[in-house]
């Protein structure tokens, strides 16, 4: 067995590797120590699956107005104007930053309707001109790529891969009187040893909490793990009941967490009815943007179509486009499709909404610093204001990078402080746990009553219910993690209940319908929009 080194010390320790974390990582490494701690491998993320592309004004008809009155319209209202005029502001530098470091970003060509400087821009639901620039349809594989690469090859960033995070490391629990962030207590999987990573500055860059639901577009790394620590460890969070459903996820048996990206309703893509009930057209009947009406419009159209004609899905007709179209534009989705049976382009595709983006999270500032200090937060984790009620398309890889840029400028800018001493992980009263089964099976309940009581649409009683049983699993979690030693998947249970706690917590706070947020008893949006901030007890 490798020689393992208990307590390890660095300048910032970055929690996540999609692309929140992989960009701050490099924005720090030329001046600072970095340990990007990951608990699959780097590529294992959420940025890694994203299809559509960075939203951003590249372009001489688009303006920075424009770009802020659509992501105020998508978020229904709860939109920081600060935040997202910072971020839209901000955001062609953010893609100057990816093209120098090497993303290849689809260059414009004779199929464009508007390019920018020799890049394809395209359009998305919610946008009101063609803004997103894009690698072809698989935008997020090709950064996280890129920049994984450069994060392997710098010689001031330490990747710990198959290393999951236990618990972060504060001042209270080191029994002194102000509350700070030191470090984390981290799983090493494949040693099966906890280890104490201490640094003056940790960020919190670990995605969002699709795989509290049961149908998800989520990677299996989605647990909410940077937001119940968070949460732990004293930080405020917000808007936890803004969970966006994709509503385009293919449903085939084969074919898991396969989103349908939102640029084929850009590109023209049409949501039917199957040819069992007439193939009919049905987004005009639910607003007056079609198919082109922000996600969480279309996400409730195609569960009401679904309940309402008691289907497993519906379709999404691309045929008109042809096949050179289709090939051209959607590569990868068309060979996706292919392999399973379905020829996109003389075929409709069968669609279902699923889980798919976190809108609330930790709160932070402008510069992704939480309540803790030395403790920041990045991407789908954080709560910075931007996407209030409802993300807009291509939104968040553009705050992933905008806000890493900011937190990073606050780190340099840190006066050095000197570490404390940081105890080793105890594990002297506890055992090897007798019953794995009791793991799976709450993991199990835990997603499916949240599919049901905390979905699309949601009624009080429902969400009693679902609190109701997470009370009842965090008594037996609890019990569980006292007793017996951390595993990865005690560790992601222990986290999804802390996270759909917050969810319906939050959920129980709105008396109102808004953005993604939809209840029977409260159908009627208030005049006024306010946040849902939870503050944990001192």
């Amino acid at each position: 067995m490798p020689k393992v080194e208990f307590l390890q010390t660095f300048d910032v320790i970055v929690i996540g590797s999609g692309l929140a974390g992989l960009s701050l990582a490099l924005r720090l490494a030329d001046t600072q120590r970095v340990a990007l701690v990951t608990k699959r491998l780097i590529d294992d993320s959420a940025t890694n699956a994203a299809q559509g592309g960075i939203a951003a004004v590249l372009d001489d008809t688009d303006s920075i107005e424009s770009h802020v009155q659509d992501t105020f319209t998508a978020g229904a209202g709860l939109c920081d104007p600060v935040a997202t005029r910072f971020v839209v502001e901000h955001g062609h530098a953010a893609i100057d930053w990816l093209i120098e470091q090497g993303v290849p970003f689809t260059r414009g060509d004779a199929r464009s309707d508007t390019s920018t400087p020799g890049y394809h821009l395209t359009r998305e639901g919610g946008h009101s001109t063609r803004r997103v620039i894009h690698v072809a349809d698989a935008t997020g594989a090709s950064v996280q790529q890129t920049l994984s690469r450069k994060v392997r090859q710098h010689p001031n960033l330490t990747v710990l891969e198959r290393h999951i995070v236990v618990d972060l490391i504060t001042g209270t629990k080191l029994g002194r009187k102000t509350q700070r962030a030191w470090g984390a207590y981290v799983l090493d999987l494949d040693n099966e040893r906890v280890l104490t990573l201490g640094a003056p500055n940790t960020v919190i860059a670990s995605g969002g909490a699709g795989k509290s639901y049961l149908y998800t577009s989520n990677p299996d790394t989605a647990t909410g793990d940077g937001i119940a620590m968070a949460w732990r460890a004293g930080c405020r969070v917000a808007n936890m009941e803004f969970i966006q459903f994709h509503p385009t996820c293919l449903h085939h048996p084969e074919a898991k967490s396969f989103l349908i990206t939102e640029a084929m309703r850009g590109e023209g893509g049409i949501l039917r009815l199957p040819e069992s009930h007439g193939g009919v057209r049905f987004m005009l009947a639910h607003d007056a943007r079609a198919e082109l009406a922000p996600r969480d419009i279309v996400a409730r159209a195609i569960d009401h179509e679904m309940k309402r004609h008691g289907l497993d899905c519906v379709f999404l007709d691309m045929t008109h486009k042809g096949e050179s179209f289709m090939r051209g534009h959607f590569p990868n989705i068309y060979a996706r499709c292919l392999e399973l049976g379905i020829d996109i382009a003389r075929q409709p595709i069968p669609v279902v909404p699923a889980a798919h983006y976190t809108c609330g999270g930790i709160v932070v500032d402008l510069a992704a610093r939480t309540d803790v200090p030395g403790l920041y937060a990045l991407g789908e984790a954080a709560c910075t204001g931007l996407h209030g009620a409802n993300r807009l398309a291509s939104n968040s890889l553009l705050e992933c990078v905008v806000f890493s840029a900011a937190a990073a400028a606050d780190i340099r800018a840190q006066k050095p402080v000197k570490l404390p001493s940081l105890p080793r992980w105890d594990e002297s009263r506890v055992t090897d746990a007798d019953e794995e089964i009791v793991i799976a099976h709450n993991w199990d309940e835990l997603r499916r009553f949240m599919w049901d009581y905390v979905g699309i649409v949601r009624t009080n009683k429902r969400l009693e219910r679902a609190r109701h049983r997470i009370r009842l699993l965090e008594k037996e979690i609890a019990e569980f993690y006292s007793n017996f030693r951390v595993s990865n998947d005690l560790i992601e249970l222990r986290n999804l209940v802390q996270t759909a706690h917050l969810i319906v917590a939050c959920a129980l706070k709105r008396k109102e319908s808004r953005g993604l947020h939809f209840s029977r008893d409260y159908p009627d949006t208030l005049a006024r929009a306010r946040n849902t901030v939870l503050k944990p007890k001192t």
